[in-house]
């Protein structure tokens, strides 16, 4: 069970995330103040921090600034009323996570959540270059070989076939790709991840309609096998 510490001095806002987050089992701390908050921090266990930015005593900034100087690594989304660009990219800059903006709904909260644990448990640190079958992949360079033949892939199909990559042989779930290889920023459907990978099929296997590296998991997802 995950342990998210909630930092956040609005009674009713801080009890309606509790209890969402508290109903798809997560343990929940929930801090009126910034002090508090810092205190738990160091006293608990925590898994992630949804951080106020505008606390009575400390500001979230200087929270957030402050964890991540002392080495806390664990993810920080960070919530506010505030919605002009400078504070988001601030609060990327100082070591936040993600970024939401009152009034939002728990649900996208929980969905962010589980997004940002996922992607600190199970994605891989990197990968540089990849082969499969004829094909031939450099992620830095961008470049793609199919056999000798240039192959022209778009800067999200890359992204999408180097989440594959480091995921190679798992069950990888469309909300897997919209969550981490999309993100919260451009709110795309199911339906995208699977014209991506039809247009993907298509550019590397041999015979796209029975496909030998991109695999349907029927009602789960794909999964890029060698």
């Amino acid at each position: 069970m995950s342990t998210i510490l909630v930092i956040e001095d609005d009674p009713s806002i801080a009890r309606g995330i509790q209890l969402a987050l508290e109903a798809e089992h997560f343990k929940v701390l929930v801090a009126g103040t910034g002090e508090k908050g810092y205190s738990l921090v160091h006293r608990s266990s925590v898994d992630l921090i949804t951080l106020d930015l505008v606390l009575p005593d400390m500001n979230g900034e200087e929270i957030c600034r402050d964890l991540r100087k002392n080495g806390v690594a664990v993810p920080i989304l960070m919530l506010t009323s505030k919605g002009e660009e400078m504070d988001k990219v601030m609060g990327l800059e100082i070591g936040a996570d993600d970024y939401m903006t009152k009034p939002f709904s728990t649900r996208e909260l929980v969905a962010r959540v589980k997004a940002l644990l996922r992607r600190v448990r199970e994605l891989p640190k990197d990968i540089a270059e990849y082969a499969i079958g004829d094909i031939h992949l450099d992620f830095r360079k961008q470049e793609a070989l199919k056999g000798k033949t240039a192959v022209k892939l778009s800067v999200r199909e890359f992204e999408v076939l180097k989440y594959l990559a480091l995921h190679e042989g798992e069950v990888v779930t469309r909300d897997m790709l919209l969550d981490d290889v999309w993100g919260y920023e451009h709110f795309p459907t199911t339906r995208t991840v699977d014209n991506y990978i039809l247009s993907l099929r298509k550019k590397i296997e041999d015979d796209p309609a029975n496909p030998e590296h991109l695999v349907t998991v029927h009602t789960a997802g794909y999964k890029l096998v060698r």
